[in-house]
């Protein structure tokens, strides 16, 4: 037997997560679909929603809340809809960045780059 409560993870608890992120998000107030949006609106707890990945259709309904937020992130963002910090933030989180990468090095190999050593200066000091 297993230990443990049993999941109260059933078809009625998908449907009103599918709700959620189907655009009931918007109906509870929320900007974007959020992990911690569909949470609060199931009564859940993160370990619990963490446990209801093993079911495959809770696992798509959390995977297009993710593609909902970036979508809804980039687009609000562009449109200068949504605060722009915030916007980068919610973008970290799909990958985006707004890092530069220097290539000291051209394609053509023209450019190497130089080591550069410091050394400490001769000690002129007298006693």
């Amino acid at each position: 037997m297993a230990a443990g409560r049993p999941s109260e993870y059933n078809e009625e608890v998908q449907a009103r997560a599918d709700a959620y992120a189907e655009g009931g998000f918007i109906e509870c107030g929320d900007v974007v679909p959020s992990r911690a949006g569909l949470a609060l609106e199931l009564g859940l707890s993160r370990s619990t929603m963490a446990n209801w990945e093993k079911f495959p259709e809770f696992l798509v309904t959390l995977e297009k809340i993710a593609y909902l937020q970036e979508r809804i992130s980039l687009n609000g963002g562009l449109k200068g809809d949504l605060n722009p910090t915030i916007v980068k933030l919610l973008l970290a989180n799909h990958g985006y960045s707004d890092k530069v990468q220097q290539d000291n090095i051209s394609t053509d190999g023209s450019l190497i780059p130089t080591q550069i050593i410091l050394a400490a200066p001769n000690d002129t000091s007298q006693d």
